[in-house]
C-alpha cells in the first residue's frame, strides 16, 4: 500500500494511503517522527446514516484519489452505493502553520431526508512504545488533546457554515484486549469519555439533519506543536476564521512555487505537463526545510523488513534537486547543499544516510571487510553531491555560493576523492555499490568519482586554487585511462571488481544498467566509444524487455523484492529512464519513448510512481513515492524535449 497523496509544508508531512486516509504524520521534520501507527493501522473516516454504519475503508465504497494538477492540495471522492452517500474531501497543510486540514463535503444522494452523522478517527503514536501517550478533552476550547513531552497534537473541527461536533470519545487502542475507541462509533453515539493514557486513540462526531439531495461542509484539523499553548493559538485561528482564506493561500503557494518552471514546461507537449509538475511537487514534498531530502515518506515498507526509506540518502538527494535545478528553481538545491555541508565526515566523505535532524541513519555495511578494516560508506554519494554542486553552478552562475563552500565542503570531498585510490589499478579504493549491495570498485561510482574531480577543477580555478586545480585535474585523469580494467572483453563495463590479500582482481562479470549510465552520463566517453556501443548492446539483450511489463531490471538476477525467480528481477523506474536518457543522448528518440510510456503508464492514478512492478502483473513494490522516480522522470522528459 503506497502513498497516492502526499501532503507537506517542508515541517509537517502527512501521506494519504488508497482510501485517503491519513496513514503517515510525520512532525517535526520530514520523515521523522512518524506520529501515526503506521505499521498496523490508520485514521478511519465513518459515516452513519439511520441506524446504518459504515468505515469508508470496508470495502464498500468506491473511492477516487488525487491531487491538484498544481498544487498539493488532494481532490478526494468517496461514494457509497449502499449508504446513499458522498464525501468529497479537499486536504492540505497549511503553509504557515503545522495543520493538517480537511474540508469534507457530506451528501445526501438521495431525495429523503435523514439523519447523516460523520465520524472522525485518529490514532497517534507519539512515544516510541506506544504506551505513554495521553488524550484528553479540554472543554475551555472544545478540542482534543493528544500528547507527550514536548509533542502536542491538537484535533478539532467545525462546521464550515457554523456550529461545532456535538459528540466525542476517547480511549485506549489496541491495548488490554481492546480495539480501540473507534469501535463506539459503530452505533451512532460516542460516550464523551474525557481521557486516557497508554496507547490511544480518539473520535469526533459532526452530525445534522440532511435534506434530500443536499449537503453540508465540516472543516477538520490537526495541529502539531511543541506545547498546547502554541498549538491553541493555531486551533482558534482555523475555529473562528473561513479556512477558505488558508485554501487559498497554499493553493498560491504552489503555483508560484512552481512559476519559475512554467515557462519551460511550456515546451513540452501538454500530455506531459501533469507529470511533470506533480513529480516537482512530490521532490517539494519530500525536502525538509531544513535541507534533508527524503527518499520516500511511504512507511508501508516497515511491514515487509527491518527498515523503511525516511532517510535523506546524499545520493538521491543529489538526483532529487538536479531537474529543479534545471527548470531554475534553486533553494531546494542550497539548502540540501548545506545539509550535506553539515553532516560531511571531518576526513571529506558522506555517510551512508541520515536522518532528516542531522543524526547519521542505520546501515548494514560494516567497518570490516575481509578482516581488513574499510569505511561503510558508498562513495559515489560524496562524488554525487560534488557533481551537483557543479551542475548548480552552471546554471546559476551563483559564485558567492561556490566560494563560501570551497574551503568547508568542495575541497574536502575533491580532496577524499583524489586520495582514496588503489596504487595498483589506479583506480577508487572499493566501497558499497549505488544499490548497497556489494563491496567492490565499482564501475557506475568511478565514474561519479571522475565527474566529481572534473568538476572540482572547475571550481577550484573559478576560485583561484591553481594548485587543487592540477591536482584534481591529474586524479581524474588517471581514473579515466584506467576505466579499461572495468570493462569486460566479451562487450560491457563489468558490475566491478574486488581486490583480494594477494593482490588478484576477482571480477564481479554482472551486467547493471548503472555501468551503462555511470559511464555515458559521468566518465566523458563519447558514445562512439567502442565500450559504449557494446555495452548498449548487452543491456538491450540481457536486461531490456526480459520481463512480461517490459522496462528495464537493475542488474541480471536482481533479488531485492524478488518473488518471481524465473525472470532476472522487477523492472525499476529509475533504471528504465536511464536507459531512456541514454538512448535520447544518442539521438534515438523514438526508442526512448517507449521506456518514457512504459514509465508514465506505471503511474498511480494520482501521478504517483513507485520504485519497482511485479515483473507480470505489473504490481507496484517497494515504495510509491519514490522521490527518485519522479525526478528521473522530469529529468528524462527534459532531454527529450531539449530543455
Amino acid at each position: 500500500m503506497g502513498r497516492p497523496i502526499v501532503l507537506s509544508n517542508g515541517q509537517l508531512f502527512v501521506g494519504l494511503d488508497e482510501s485517503g486516509l491519513v496513514h503517515d504524520f510525520y512532525y517535526p521534520y520530514v520523515g521523522l517522527d512518524n506520529l501515526t501507527n503506521a505499521r498496523s493501522s490508520q485514521h478511519k473516516i465513518g459515516v452513519w446514516v439511520d441506524g446504518q454504519f459504515s468505515w469508508i475503508d470496508d470495502g464498500s465504497w468506491e473511492i477516487n484519489v488525487d491531487f491538484e494538477e498544481r498544487a498539493l492540495i488532494s481532490d478526494i471522492n468517496m461514494r457509497s452505493a449502499r449508504l446513499g452517500i458522498e464525501l468529497e474531501l479537499i486536504d492540505f497543510v497549511d503553509i504557515e502553520y503545522n495543520a493538517l486540514v480537511r474540508r469534507i463535503r457530506v451528501k445526501n444522494a438521495i431525495a429523503k431526508d435523514r439523519d447523516v452523522r460523520l465520524f472522525m478517527h485518529q490514532v497517534f503514536q507519539i512515544s516510541r512504545a506506544g504506551r505513554a501517550d495521553t488524550a484528553l478533552y479540554v472543554p475551555d476550547d472544545h478540542y482534543l488533546l493528544d500528547y507527550k513531552g514536548r509533542c502536542c497534537l491538537l484535533i478539532a473541527g467545525k462546521f464550515v457554515d457554523g456550529g461545532d461536533y456535538d459528540q466525542y470519545a476517547v480511549g485506549s487502542y489496541n491495548i488490554e484486549g481492546k480495539d480501540g475507541t473507534f469501535k463506539d462509533a459503530e452505533d451512532g453515539e460516542l460516550s464523551d469519555n474525557p481521557v486516557e493514557h497508554g496507547g490511544v486513540d480518539s473520535v469526533i462526531r459532526f452530525a445534522r439533519k440532511l435534506e434530500g439531495n443536499s449537503s453540508y461542509g465540516v472543516d477538520y484539523w490537526v495541529v502539531a506543536a511543541d506545547s498546547q499553548t502554541d498549538a491553541q493559538v493555531v486551533h482558534t485561528y482555523l475555529k473562528h476564521y473561513d479556512n477558505t482564506d488558508r485554501l487559498i493561500n497554499v493553493r498560491n503557494y504552489w503555483h508560484n512555487w512552481l512559476n519559475p518552471a512554467i515557462d519551460k514546461i511550456g515546451k513540452v507537449n501538454e500530455e506531459h505537463h501533469k507529470a511533470i509538475t506533480k513529480s516537482l511537487m512530490v521532490i517539494k514534498a519530500h525536502c525538509d526545510s531544513r535541507g534533508s531530502i527524503l527518499a520516500s515518506g511511504d512507511s508501508s515498507i516497515f511491514n515487509y523488513g527491518k527498515d523503511y526509506y525516511c532517510y535523506c540518502w546524499p545520493r538521491d538527494g543529489a538526483y532529487a534537486v538536479w531537474p529543479l535545478i534545471r527548470l531554475g528553481m534553486f533553494n531546494e538545491a542550497k539548502n540540501f547543499f548545506g545539509f550535506a555541508r553539515d553532516t560531511m565526515h571531518r576526513d571529506g566523505y558522506m555517510m551512508h544516510k541520515y536522518q532528516p535532524d542531522r543524526s547519521i541513519g542505520s546501515t548494514w555495511h560494516p567497518l570490516v571487510h575481509n578482516r581488513a578494516k574499510e569505511l561503510a560508506i558508498q562513495e559515489d554519494e560524496t562524488a554525487s553531491v560534488i557533481y551537483m554542486i557543479g551542475v548548480y553552478y552552471q546554471a546559476s552562475k551563483d559564485e558567492a555560493f561556490i566560494e563560501s563552500f570551497y574551503d568547508t565542503f568542495i575541497a574536502p570531498c575533491a580532496h577524499f576523492l583524489c586520495h582514496f585510490v588503489d596504487s595498483q589499478t589506479g583506480l577508487p579504493h572499493a566501497s558499497y555499490d549505488l544499490w548497497e549491495e556489494k563491496f567492490l570498485t565499482n564501475t557506475y561510482t568511478t565514474c561519479t568519482v571522475i565527474a566529481a574531480l572534473d568538476t572540482a577543477v572547475k571550481l577550484a580555478r573559478l576560485t583561484a586554487h591553481p594548485d587543487d586545480e592540477i591536482s584534481w585535474s591529474q586524479a581524474a585523469e588517471k581514473i579515466r585511462n584506467n576505466l579499461d580494467k572495468l570493462y569486460n572483453p566479451e562487450g560491457y563495463f563489468r558490475k566491478g571488481y574486488i581486490m583480494d590479500n594477494d593482490g588478484n582482481l576477482i571480477y564481479d562479470e554482472v551486467l547493471d544498467i548503472s555501468s551503462l549510465y555511470g559511464p555515458y552520463m559521468f566518465s566523458g566517453l563519447t558514445l562512439d566509444d567502442e565500450r559504449m556501443v557494446k555495452t548498449e548492446d548487452a543491456v538491450k539483450h540481457r536486461i531490456a524487455m526480459v520481463v512480461p511489463i517490459g522496462g528495464v531490471v537493475r542488474y541480471e538476477n536482481d533479488n531485492y523484492f524478488r518473488s518471481k525467480q524465473k525472470y532476472a528481477g522487477n523492472p525499476w523506474i529509475v533504471s528504465s529512464l536511464w536507459l531512456a536518457q541514454y538512448l535520447i543522448g544518442r539521438g534515438d528518440k523514438e526508442s526512448a519513448k517507449v521506456y518514457i510510456d512504459w514509465a508514465m503508464a506505471r503511474q498511480l492514478h494520482s501521478g504517483i510512481l513507485s520504485e519497482q512492478f511485479d515483473p507480470e502483473t505489473g504490481q507496484p513494490l517497494s515504495v510509491a513515492p519514490l522521490v527518485w522516480s519522479h525526478a528521473e522522470l522530469v529529468n528524462t522528459l527534459l532531454d527529450y524535449y531539449g530543455i
